[in-house]
């Protein structure tokens, strides 16, 4: 229960925000349904639900255990016609979409790890049409410095803070991290338009476990600080991810 109290916590913002950005781009598109492409979607945490609307998904993935299980979530919740699931990378992404075939690109969580974060950038822009909808979520470099310090790790934080992809060392597991004004440039040079950026799990990895557990309202109390503080320039520079909303 409490697993599911903070994942809820941590992925409310990006999909309340997610969806006022579809509705914009449904009211250019009289047929309703959208057409969407979710790099690295996995089991399909975004793209079902999004499918369960009515819009039309594609989710390019490299394991295809995960496609398996988005396959089998599909079919549960009645939408294996609007969902496809395609074995790739960043990097094919546009012989496997299509050039100009998606009115949103979902990038939750990739970028970090991509061989070449330019290139995808430029990959998913490919795809999208003209007025198309980019949701990227990045790991935010800030707050891992914050995260070592507090777990007693000193030195690593210092590593972080000044290493050029916000790594704490050799045995860090993540390739890279960004800060806001990083990837909004990176954004600019890809061809995007960057709209709205969003702090996300400001509060959520910090917040014991147990306290969500033993106050009952304690979950809606997060959800609502989390939102207040989302756009608050000065809480958005620690939070964990960083959701950006950009056009093509």
């Amino acid at each position: 229960m409490v697993d599911r109290r903070r994942r809820s916590v941590r992925t409310a913002l990006v999909a309340e925000a997610l969806r006022v950005a579809l509705a914009g781009r449904a009211q250019t598109d009289p047929a309703g349904g959208l057409d969407i492409v979710d790099l690295g979607g996995g089991t399909g945490g975004f793209a079902v639900p999004l499918a369960v609307e009515g819009h039309r998904v594609t989710v390019v993935d490299p394991s295809p255990d995960a496609l398996a299980s988005l396959e089998r979530r599909a079919r549960d919740e009645g939408v294996s016609e609007l969902v496809r699931g395609v074995q790739g990378d960043a990097a094919e992404l546009p012989g496997l979409a299509g050039k100009a075939t998606a009115d949103a690109v979902l990038c939750h969580g990739v970028l970090e790890v991509v061989d070449d974060p330019a290139q995808a950038l430029l990959a998913m822009a490919s795809v999208l049409r003209e007025g198309g909808v980019l949701s990227l979520l990045v790991a935010q470099r800030n707050a891992v410095v914050l995260a070592r310090a507090l777990a007693g790790h000193l030195a690593e934080a210092r590593v972080a803070l000044q290493d050029p992809e916000g790594r704490w060392g050799a045995a860090d597991p993540m390739p890279r991290r960004f800060d806001e004004a990083g990837i909004t440039g990176e954004l600019a040079e890809a061809g995007f338009d960057v709209r709205t950026v969003h702090g996300v799990r400001t509060f959520a990895d910090l917040v014991p476990a147990a306290f969500v557990d033993s106050e009952p309202r304690a979950g809606e109390a997060l959800a609502e600080l989390e939102r207040a503080a989302s756009e608050h320039p000065a809480f958005r520079a620690i939070a964990t991810q960083l959701h950006i909303l950009a056009t093509r």
